[in-house]
């Protein structure tokens, strides 16, 4: 079964309007609860893991947690919500990045009531009498409005994988492993006993699930570097460490540490279905409705799941414009360069282009070398692209207004990093 995108995407296009009473107060509050949303969040997600502590321990990024970046992302979700819900302006973006990153965590719909009843308690903890019964109403409506939304669109994802809502977690065996540099390893998964694993749009990721030694199975999401079609996957892995979050009292990570120590040839670790809206499907690929130029812009790590595109490009004998991009600290940091090259030399129209912080004068290719950040005046960009980004906030902050000035629709800027906050950027 394969649901379109164009049929995903209504879902979430139109959600029920919100009353107009209720408009207005959620327009008249929006600056209050806004203001007090670091003193909201808090006392939700304590409140919540006190009396549900397992859902800190298996489901919720506890790395995250300690950071403040998924208390700020929830809050930040449903006040953005609200904006757009009162203002009349498309929620998709937004809502298919969090549902796809719901669908890939197995959750279930029964589990919006719970964050319900946790959150407008700390609403009414924090603001007390400010929270009158029409307030209440009126923000009520407001996150079940999203909700259903969300529920609906996730029923259309497990729908599509032809499973039960939440019946997302396979069991994968390691079959190879690649240590590429001090701190990146490439890792190869395929199905137990030999079984190939499901196949994969290109440009999804997977949820990897570890058990650590206090007992609590952490998830992250690792995208799919390999073209699809043959049962295997590949990921790669950069370890976390405590002083690139920031140093003292930052957490390493959990999931990356765990990978890196324990993820030998025979290994067999916890797996979600693929899931992720930064797919080719954007382009056309597979549809013949767009034979638009394709441009792959990455930075770091955020290279693996444009290899799976350009190599799935590769494999399908794709004639269109393929323009790769990436940005790097130095050639040594630059995992899989080669076989990106690789991939786009067998490609009809592909141009490769590289910078480096640090010794681009120390290579001489794959393709056009450049020093410094990536800056797009130097390259020329092909009318009508589909722009796949992916790399870290900072990067795409500064790479899509880049785009966007030259001329490339935000409609055709499809953009993610791993973090609970990316649909903001």
């Amino acid at each position: 079964m394969t649901t379109s995108l164009t049929t995903l995407e209504s879902i979430l296009a139109h959600p029920r309007e919100l009353s107009e009473e209720h408009a207005a107060v959620v327009r008249a509050t929006l600056p209050v609860i806004g203001a007090h949303i670091d003193e909201i969040t808090p006392v939700f997600y304590r409140t919540m893991f006190a009396d549900n502590p397992e859902l800190l321990r298996d489901t919720f990024n506890r790395g995250n947690q300690k950071l403040g970046a998924q208390q700020r992302a929830l809050a930040a979700s449903i006040a953005t919500f609200a904006s757009l819900l009162v203002d009349g302006r498309s929620p998709v973006d937004m809502l298919s990045r969090i549902g796809h990153k719901h669908a890939s965590l197995g959750i279930t719909p029964d589990q919006y009531q719970v964050v319900h009843d946790y959150l407008f308690g700390a609403i009414v903890e924090v603001l007390g009498e400010a929270i009158t019964p029409e307030v209440a109403a009126a923000w009520d409506e407001v996150y079940w409005i999203m909700a259903a939304v969300l529920v609906d669109f996730e029923k259309a994802l497990y729908a599509e994988a032809q499973v039960e809502p939440g019946d997302v977690f396979r069991t994968a065996t390691v079959i190879s492993r690649e240590d590429v540099t001090d701190s990146v390893t490439v890792i190869t998964l395929g199905g137990p006993d030999g079984e190939p694993l499901p196949d994969f749009r290109p440009g999804q990721y997977t949820s990897v699930g570890v058990v650590l030694p206090d007992g609590a199975r952490q998830l992250r999401q690792y995208s799919l570097s390999t073209a699809p079609g043959d049962g295997t996957w590949r990921i790669g892995v950069r370890r976390v460490d405590a002083e690139v979050r920031g140093g003292l009292g930052c957490p390493a990570g959990e999931v990356s540490g765990w990978l890196h120590a324990h993820a030998e040839v025979g290994t067999t670790i916890q797996v979600t279905l693929p899931f992720g809206d930064l797919v080719l499907d954007a382009a056309g690929i597979g549809r013949d409705q767009d034979a638009a130029p394709v441009v792959l812009c990455s930075a770091g790590i955020g290279i693996t799941p444009m290899l799976g595109m350009v190599a799935h490009l590769s494999a399908t004998e794709d004639t269109r414009r393929v323009l790769v991009l990436h940005a790097d600290r130095s050639p040594a940091d630059h995992v899989l360069a080669e076989e990106v090259a690789g991939e786009s030399s067998l490609l009809a129209d592909a141009e490769v282009h590289t910078w480096y912080e640090q010794g681009a004068d120390t290579v001489a290719g794959p393709g056009a070398v450049h020093p410094g950040f990536m800056d797009l005046a130097t390259v020329e960009l092909p009318e009508g692209a589909h722009v796949f980004l992916c790399g870290s906030t900072g990067f795409l902050q500064s790479l899509r207004p880049q785009f966007l000035e030259a001329g490339v629709p935000a409609e055709r800027l499809h953009a993610e990093l791993f973090a609970p906050n990316d649909w903001l950027v």
